[in-house]
């Protein structure tokens, strides 16, 4: 009898392949388009502050208002969207309780990720937009838009909407976080937004 690996399958390596999304394909899933980019980056950036290598993962209600968020820190180049799923599903547990009982979904979630690079797609962006459709699914959300953060400006995958401020660099420019007494960005946070 032998013992030893079994190398790894065309199957296999297609599974993995199949757990990220082009900007094209992100575009045909219908994602909502947000009302307002500028206003609705400007206040996540504000609640979390991130910095390179922070995603940050929002919610909002049918009308347009914040119910929670969280921000926390991601490995880099990973470039598998089941790890990225699972990161996500986690935090999400955390903030808000799931939609399932509903018919269909109501909230959408929205996913900002500050990292280095440029502002083109990359494969990374792509498991996480995968990462994000799947617990939004499993989560009972729709899934919203996917921005990143990058020293060039902000970016809405897929919907061709860019700006300069904020960028993955203003994190360091704002004073320090009062609460915390540290700078934004560096530190975990789990937020529920108030009720307003």
């Amino acid at each position: 009898m032998t013992i030893g690996f079994v190398p790894e399958t065309s199957s296999a390596a297609t599974s993995l392949a199949s757990r990220t999304l082009e900007p094209a394909e992100w575009a045909s899933i219908g994602v909502p388009l947000l009302a307002n980019p500028r206003d609705v980056i400007k206040d996540l950036h504000a609640r979390h502050l991130p910095s390179p290598s922070t995603a940050v993962i929002a919610v909002y209600d049918p009308d347009g208002r914040i119910r929670a968020s969280a921000s926390f820190t991601s490995r880099s180049g990973v470039v598998d969207g089941w790890e990225r799923r699972n990161a996500l599903l986690s935090h999400l547990r955390r903030v808000i309780p799931h939609d399932l009982r509903l018919r269909k979904p109501v909230r959408t979630a929205v996913l900002m990720v500050c990292r280095d690079g440029g502002p083109g797609w990359t494969e990374e962006d792509g498991a996480w937009m995968w990462g994000l459709r799947d617990a939004c699914t499993l989560h009972g959300l729709r899934s919203g838009s996917y921005v990143t953060l990058t020293a060039d400006g902000w970016n809405v995958i897929g919907e061709n909407r860019v700006g300069r401020t904020p960028n993955a660099a203003s994190w360091s420019r704002r004073p320090r976080d009062a609460a915390h007494g540290i700078p934004g960005g560096t530190t975990q946070a789990l937020r529920r937004a108030a009720a307003r």
